[in-house]
């Protein structure tokens, strides 16, 4: 298993393919970006959990990598190590006002690089309690998140999204199958909320097959909608060829089962037509909106029912 995801910012290609080769050998997963907005594209298709992010890059500087990553709800949290040729303490506090978790210097130790790196991924872990899977917030940081908003005066959206016959997929097809499905989605949310939503949205992992997005966005509508049937049709290929074709799969044991694919059940609330007295309140009633719209699909297909509870 990985050890986490790196992405290395870094123009000088002898030195990012060292990065490469040398973390990729300590039994994490990396990626290279020669500029700064091949890295921000990059990270928005998929959440690293730790930046070594180069101060002097073609395109922009390194210090508005880190600004746009760290004024961007979805990014704010992952871990940023500096990379420079510089050694003045201006720079380094700059580093460190825009946010950035750590600064090394060129030439670097590697042993030293690697420690710093362990310790930066191990600290965002235990500290903002990320999921290992989707990489995204859990639990109390949701929470977090939600009695901010309460205070707010702008407009949010509270979307509880479930995945449908996913333990009986886990059963069937495996747990490394499954966890296959949970980046799948995490994924599939983050272009979502790229298309349709704005750069203050938050998305969550609160459970195994549960996820949220807390959105401000006007369009929810067609976000959900969107959401539904990208899913309905994507999650197919997680299926063999034969569960594909007929539709369903089949459960073993004493009598086979046949249990439908994948969809998405959805539930939303919104400060626009409501007043919310606690979090509870809030995940309540999106629940409860989500297993309404599940009780109300009689389809046996993709859900894309449009909630009227918002």
């Amino acid at each position: 298993m990985s050890k986490g995801r790196i992405l290395v910012v870094e123009d000088d290609f002898d030195i990012s393919n060292m990065l490469r080769i040398y973390f990729s050998g300590q039994g994490y997963a990396v990626e290279v970006a020669p500029k700064g907005g091949d890295a921000l594209v990059s990270t928005r298709k998929q959440l690293p959990n730790l930046i070594v992010l180069d101060i002097n890059l073609p395109d922009m500087s390194g210090y508005d990598v880190c600004r746009e990553l760290r004024t961007t709800t979805r990014t704010s949290h992952i871990p940023i190590i500096f990379l420079t040729q510089k050694d003045e303490r201006s720079d380094k506090i700059a580093g460190l006002e825009l946010g950035a978790d750590d600064y090394i210097t060129k030439p670097f130790d590697i042993e030293e690089l690697k420690l710093r790196v362990q310790n930066a991924i191990t600290a965002a872990k235990r500290q903002t309690q990320i999921d290992p899977i989707s990489n995204l917030p859990t639990g109390s940081l949701i929470e977090d998140h939600l009695r901010t908003l309460m205070h707010s005066t702008r407009d949010w959206a509270y979307i509880d999204i479930k995945v449908n016959n996913f333990s009986m997929f886990s059963e069937v097809y495996g747990w490394a199958a499954g966890d296959e499905v949970i980046r799948f989605t995490a994924l599939l949310i983050g272009e979502i909320i790229d298309e349709f939503g704005t750069t203050d949205d938050y998305v969550g992992h609160p459970g195994r097959d549960n996820f949220v997005i807390i959105s401000h966005t006007a369009r929810t509508e067609d976000l959900i909608h969107r959401l539904t049937e990208r899913f309905a049709h994507e999650i197919k290929q997680h299926y063999s060829f034969i569960d594909r074709e007929r539709g369903y799969m089949l459960v073993p044991g004493d009598e086979q089962g046949q249990v439908d694919l994948m969809t998405l059940s959805v539930g939303a609330v919104s400060t626009r037509t409501h007043q919310f007295s606690d979090i509870r309140e809030i995940t309540e009633l999106a629940a409860e909106d989500r297993r309404r719209s599940r009780s109300g699909d009689t389809s046996g297909g993709e859900d894309t029912s449009i909630l009227t509870s918002w």
